[in-house]
């Protein structure tokens, strides 16, 4: 996305499954390369990880 993603939209590198389309290829974005799961982000499901995500992208808004 040239100009960044908006807060609550999914990156359009995402399937339909919110599966990167893109991990590994020349392409992907240099953000997503940098971000490095660890617990905190995580949690222990998929919906931990998408409250992290989601509170990270409210407090990232401009």
């Amino acid at each position: 996305m040239p100009h960044g993603k908006p807060a609550g939209v999914a990156c359009v590198n995402l399937d339909a499954d919110l599966r990167c389309k893109v991990f590994g290829r020349p392409e992907r974005p240099d953000f997503c390369g940098g971000l490095q799961p660890s617990r905190e982000m995580c949690g222990d499901d998929r919906s931990q990880a998408l409250l992290w995500l989601t509170q990270l992208e409210r407090l990232t808004r401009p």
